[in-house]
């Protein structure tokens, strides 16, 4: 039951209008006192103008006047003389005094309280202003034991009622909440728990009805995230036959242009002028074919191990993917330049860090030559107190906007007629792996310069394992 938002809610509000009943019982309390005060001094008052209307009263009379007022003696002050108008033995000395001419509310208060917590009864003097203007002040002099047990049974009655009216008030708050709050808020979990259960049938999708304003913002917030994700679903499911289907369709193929291509062998051989021009073409068209059906399977089987990371020399892997393209750019007239520091070592997967930087290289070197004009491919790195760059900076056409838009997202982010789109998609995941990421630093008709950055912290490494 408390474990429960009604629960906690009906205990809180109890608590909450007990707490405000306490702060209207303290001056109601005082205001008992100050209303019993003056009444006995009201009575008090009455008592003497029995006296005033006979000079001599009889002591038995007098006596029961005192007792009717509940009173001991009564003093009025008339024309500034101090006349004890009714009298009896006083029982005690008395022990306190209290002047209720424009007494401050703090101080009935103050008063009040202290009678309370006194359990033995004092004899104590009231000072107060006679009703009707029939003098300047009367005095009584009373025992507290009966204003002390009025309070009490006051007191009493005013908690009972108080805690009824909590009681009350609280069940109709729970009953409140329940039935504006925790009900569509159940509803709105039973809607979730529905559809968490079965995400693609459509009847767990929430529909908006309730009549708060918050509570219909979190439906319609639900209702749009349901949906979203629900078409987000459908679309992978889609997207996830698809590339089973093209990793079938790519893995037939692959093996059928392998055949072929060890048939175009034997016709470049061929004495045949005609087949010896073809033969050629038909080798490179069969070559991409046979790459891009390799690079579609290798991305599909997403089996990149984790990277082995320790510190290595990066000007050795730069010289050999240096040596590597200078030999694969045979006569294209693209100069690969090395501009890598000799002693600048990075904490990196070798193999892996490898494969990013040649595919950056690689895909420049084409682009320039693709141009068939001189260019300049350079690779360059440095290092900063918290990670390592690395460039690869090209002299060629640079990069139109539609690739640059896609240019890290599978089959989409090519230029190259041939290209799969899977080359930079690849090397962005492989530096993922690192902490780092790959970025467009700039591109235009000057050139293209591609940045690595691959972090020094150990948080980044620690995260990907």
């Amino acid at each position: 039951m408390l474990n429960t938002l009604s629960g906690r809610f009906l205990v809180l509000t109890t608590i909450f209008v007990m707490l405000a009943e306490i702060l209207i019982f303290v001056p109601s309390i005082a205001r008992f006192r100050e209303q019993y005060l003056q009444d006995r001094l009201e009575r008090a008052q009455i008592a003497s103008l029995a006296l005033l209307a006979d000079d001599m009263l009889e002591t038995e009379l007098e006596a029961e006047l005192l007792q009717n007022a509940g009173v001991f003696n009564v003093v009025l002050r008339r024309d500034e003389i101090r006349q004890l108008m009714l009298a009896s033995p006083i029982p005690e000395p008395i022990s306190q005094t209290y002047d209720l001419r424009d007494a401050r509310a703090s101080v009935l208060i103050r008063d009040a309280m202290m009678q309370l917590a006194a359990p033995k009864g004092d004899i104590i003097r009231v000072i107060g202003e006679p009703v009707r203007d029939a003098g300047l002040l009367i005095e009584i002099t009373i025992e507290t034991a009966p204003l002390r047990a009025a309070m009490v049974d006051y007191g009493l009655r005013i908690l009972v009622l108080s805690a009824v009216i909590s009681v009350f008030t609280a069940i109709l708050l729970f009953a409140a909440v329940r039935m504006l709050l925790v009900r569509p808020i159940k509803g709105v979990i039973d809607y979730m728990q529905r559809y968490a259960a079965a995400p693609e049938d459509a009847r767990g999708i929430i529909t908006p009805n309730a009549g708060v304003v918050e509570l219909r913002e979190a439906e319609e917030a639900l209702q749009k995230l349901q949906t979203e994700l629900t078409h987000a679903l459908k679309q992978r499911e889609r997207l996830a036959q698809l590339g089973e289907a093209v990793a079938k369709v790519s893995h037939d193929l692959r093996n059928i242009l392998t055949s072929a291509q060890l048939f175009t062998d034997r016709i470049e051989m061929s004495e045949d002028p005609l087949v010896r021009r073809l033969a050629p073409k038909l080798v490179n068209s069969i070559t991409r074919a046979v790459s891009l059906c390799e690079g579609t399977l290798a991305f599909g089987r997403a089996e990149e191990p984790a990277p082995k990371l320790s510190m290595i020399a990066l000007c050795k892997i730069s010289d050999d993917i240096v040596e590597s393209e200078q030999l694969a750019a045979g006569d294209d007239p693209v100069e690969i330049r090395n501009d890598v520091p000799r002693d600048l070592h990075v904490r990196a997967d070798p193999e892996q860090l490898y494969r990013v930087i040649m595919n950056l290289v690689r895909n420049a070197r084409q682009a320039i030559a693709a141009t068939g004009v001189d260019g300049q491919v350079c690779l360059a790195a440095g290092e900063q107190d918290t990670h390592w760059w690395i460039e690869v900076r090209d002299t060629g056409p640079g990069l139109p906007e539609r690739a640059q838009k896609d240019l890290f997202t599978p089959f989409q982010g090519t230029v190259r007629k041939g290209g799969t789109g899977l080359g930079l998609a690849i090397a962005a995941e492989l530096v993922r792996g690192h902490g780092g990421e790959v970025r467009l630093k700039e591109t235009g008709p000057a050139g293209t310069i591609f940045k690595i950055i691959l972090p020094k912290g150990d948080a980044a490494f620690h995260a990907m394992r």
